[in-house]
């Protein structure tokens, strides 16, 4: 196997036509795994070193992608963490193709060890999910050179799976918070409109709408929401609607916009990655419970598999039926 060194970040363009796809023959194929937002978030987000490692098998497939970076650690060694980690990037992992984990990560390990490889103290991989090839086969591999490896446990992604019809997602809940959506849902009937941002001319102008919203809706939102994440935001919208896995929603009363969702539709699932609304304005509607029933309802209409509300256990996710996949970071150092 040979393994490429890539510590610019031109790599997101330079794998551009085999990144997504080798995603798409991963384990853990997830929408914060794919170029767009890889190389969104290092725009955005990014510090320290980009270090991305493709692996490419005899015949020169690429068959494994590490996309890490190494924080500024002149004494003691730098950190290596996952490019996304660690607080809008809810699901990561290394991309490696089926079958080749091992292969991979053995030449992961390999690099690491390497003189070529700057010095490093701790490795943190965060938010991989529970079914990740990685969390069962690295600890063994990295303990057998004799490295300290520890996983943690860390949050949850609490999902649904979706049922074939809308009536039978309500039979799925609980009776009483069944009773509920039926009731606010029945309450709000025509005097609210479901619109979505479908015009890339007034993208940044809806999205100055969605954050207003979410930086009204609670105090540690609006903290949240310094003017580095309010860029992030607009940048990330950007690249998720030109690749059209953008659902960003508005629910309308009477013109204007009471609340807010905006989710991601990536491998036919709803991710649901923030919300808002103003707590006071047309609170006698529920118009943020209103909304996510109707795009639920939306969702099993256009035949998506799953509703994942990504992390945190907040308890309207489950009020709406999820159920939880558990996330965990492995520590590794030497």
């Amino acid at each position: 196997m040979k393994t490429d060194i890539y510590t610019t970040p031109d790599v997101f363009d330079l794998l551009a036509h085999e990144w997504n796809p080798l995603l798409w023959r991963s384990a853990t194929n997830t929408l914060f795994l794919t170029r767009e937002w890889q190389k969104v978030w290092w725009q955005g987000l990014g510090e320290g070193d980009l270090r991305v490692l493709a692996m490419r098998d005899e015949a020169g497939q690429l068959t494994g992608i590490a996309p890490l970076f190494f924080s500024s650690g002149e004494i003691s060694g730098a950190e290596v963490a996952f490019v996304g980690c660690r607080e809008v990037s809810d699901y990561l992992d290394f991309i490696f193709a089926q079958g080749q984990e091992p292969a991979c990560l053995e030449a992961l390990l390999d690099h690491l060890a390497g003189d070529d490889c700057p010095a490093w103290r701790e490795i943190g991989l965060c938010n991989m999910p529970e079914t990740s090839p990685t969390l069962s086969l690295l600890p063994a591999l990295a303990a057998a050179r004799g490295w300290q490896v520890e996983t943690r446990f860390e949050d949850v992604c609490p999902i649904v799976q979706l049922p074939a019809t809308f009536d039978d997602y309500l039979a799925m809940l609980d009776g009483r918070e069944r009773r509920e959506l039926t009731r606010k849902l029945r309450r709000a009937g025509d005097e609210v409109r479901l619109v979505f941002a479908q015009d890339a001319a007034t993208l940044d102008r809806d999205m100055d709408d969605f954050i207003r919203l979410m930086m009204a809706s609670m105090p540690s939102k609006a903290a949240f929401m310094t003017p580095r994440m309010n860029r992030f935001f607009h940048m990330a919208a950007r690249a998720m609607f030109e690749a059209g896995w953008l659902e960003l929603s508005f629910l309308e009363v009477n013109g204007d916009r009471a609340a807010t969702y905006l989710n991601f539709v990536y491998d036919n699932a709803v991710l649901v990655y923030n919300s808002g609304l103003d707590p006071l304005k047309y609170a006698y509607l529920s118009p943020g419970q209103v909304l996510l029933g109707r795009l639920i309802e939306k969702a099993i209409h256009d035949g998506r598999r799953a509703c994942d509300f990504l992390q945190g256990n907040e308890d309207y996710k489950y009020k709406f039926g999820g159920r939880d996949l558990k996330l965990y970071t492995l520590y590794i150092s030497r």
